[in-house]
């Protein structure tokens, strides 16, 4: 119901952009994504629900992957009591609400996880078949796929059964075919000359150590729900001292700390502007199977906690698809505008689109916005009205979507190759970060010749506001302003939020 009414998340909708240009990779992400969006709007049409289907699908499988990881490593019972904690890991239960590439991630990385597991056991083909096609759908979908690479070498490094399957030909295959992968990674980044690379690894992360980031183990334990964190940590720490025992422990402690370890570590130094609670969410995998076999043999105190975190991480789940249903309808998004937790990248692009399509009934005009994620967004609402433009901006540099709208010739240079001169209609998101505003604002200044401000929609108390400017495609690059605050978008914008 959620996924079939709430609006597409910002990145999301540059995703299902994407869709529309099918390619071997882009700017920000290996193609997977893109491609499941454009099979899903091909069986399915145009939609949210043709949008997500895919996802879903591949999100109700997670559990049942770590229900068969469970029996594989322990036995039947535990297997079961596993998927159950997976359903009340909100991080894991809610997968496929959305079309994020988190989601065929995370499900490979498991698939991945449980045929590695039977490989090292009983060293057959179909296993090592299953775990190379694992791992490069995998690098198909998110450039995260080297933390797999990085917990799979750290188990085949450090233990002895792990050395052991070197001399094993199936490991060699696996990663043979696990590097078919990353062929489409490396054609897409040729082509974009390292664009994809560059965002990933340079762009978006400042590579210092910022303190601020200490604070992960207090939002894992917030995404997570603490009792059921805590329970995780603890299995963590007994499969590392029990992983001396061989099979399944090594694999259970390795590969969960090959996860959770170095994504800390990372997390020190990268970008700290996105959200990134999710990224450790396949180290917690095996620690599901880990938990209620490791409960057999515990005190009275750990099982309660382990029945109490899998009842209070139901409870967060529903509290989360709860807080995506309020952000799915505007009288949702209007309880939640007075607080801290109000949905910004949720909400208004229905009502922004709307109003833009309304002044193109009245006067048809190229439509233009300030930024690729309201690009996006407007033209997944007004499918089959043409391409929307996106100007230049720094917004579209942080996100890594600025090389790909050049590619596609959506930005201002192709603007202004295919349309100089003609009508224009912009399309402007008012509210930002203050310290973004100035730089913005005062970008768009020369994006467009003789703006006019014809509307603006102000929602929800002021937290989501657009502008809407008539004028013309300039015939030239514009100039930039060295004092931009006087100019008529940054004057506009600052008179409407003293309205507000």
């Amino acid at each position: 119901m959620v996924a079939a009414t709430m609006s597409p998340f910002g990145d999301e909708a540059f995703y299902w952009l994407e869709s529309r240009h099918p390619a071997w990779g882009y700017s920000d992400l290996p193609p997977l994504t893109a491609w499941l969006i454009w099979l899903g709007e091909h069986v399915a049409g145009h939609g949210l629900v043709g949008m997500r289907w895919p996802f879903l699908l591949l999100g109700s499988m997670l559990p049942w992957v770590v229900v068969a990881f469970g029996r594989r490593a322990f036995d039947a019972c535990v297997g079961w009591q596993a998927g159950l904690l997976c359903l009340a890991l909100p991080l894991a239960s809610t997968f496929g609400v959305m079309a994020m590439p988190d989601v065929p991630l995370t499900l490979a990385i498991a698939v991945a996880l449980h045929a590695l597991l039977r490989a090292m056991d009983d060293d057959r083909l179909r296993d090592w078949l299953l775990l190379g096609v694992a791992m490069a759908v995998a690098w198909l979908t998110h450039y995260r796929a080297a933390m797999a690479m990085l917990a799979g070498f750290l188990l085949l490094v450090s233990t002895p059964r792990g050395r052991a399957q070197w001399r094993r030909g199936g490991l060699w295959l696996a990663l043979g075919i696990a590097a078919l992968g990353l062929l489409p990674l490396a054609v897409s980044n040729w082509r974009q000359h390292g664009a994809g690379l560059a965002f990933q690894l340079v762009d978006r992360n400042p590579w210092r150590f910022h303190a601020d980031a200490l604070v992960q183990p207090l939002e894992q334990a917030v995404a997570c729900t603490p009792v059921l964190y805590v329970v995780l940590l603890w299995a963590l720490w007994c499969s590392w001292r029990r992983r001396a025992e061989r099979a399944p422990w090594d694999l259970v402690a390795w590969t969960s700390l090959g996860f959770l370890a170095p994504y800390f570590l990372f997390g020190l130094f990268a970008d700290d502007l996105r959200f990134r609670a999710h990224w450790p969410l396949p180290g917690y995998l095996p620690l599901l199977a880990a938990v209620p076999a490791l409960c057999r043999g515990a005190g009275r105190g750990w099982r309660v906690a382990t029945v109490t975190g899998g009842v209070l991480g139901l409870l967060g789940t529903l509290l989360g698809l709860g807080y995506l249903a309020l952000a799915a309808s505007p009288q949702g998004a209007d309880v939640l505008s007075s607080s801290k937790a109000f949905p910004t990248n949720f909400v208004g692009w229905r009502e922004s689109a709307a109003e833009a399509r309304t002044l193109l009934e009245r006067k048809n005009a190229v439509l233009v916005a300030d930024n690729f994620m309201l690009a996006a967004e407007l033209e997944f609402q007004l499918p089959g009205r043409g391409p929307v433009y996106a100007l230049d901006s720094t917004f579209n540099i942080k996100h890594g979507r600025a090389a790909q709208l050049a590619i596609w010739r959506l930005d201002e240079a192709g603007l202004r190759a295919a349309h100089a001169g003609e009508p224009m209609l912009l399309v402007v998101s008012e509210v930002m970060r203050e310290r973004d505003k100035l730089d913005r604002l005062g970008a768009i200044c020369g994006s467009i010749e003789a703006p006019q401000l014809v509307a603006r929609r102000v929602l929800f108390g002021g937290r989501k506001s657009f502008a809407y400017y008539r004028g013309r495609v300039p015939t030239a690059p514009p100039t930039r302003l060295a004092d931009p605050t006087g100019c008529l978008f940054w004057r506009n914008a600052l008179q409407a939020g003293d309205a507000w």
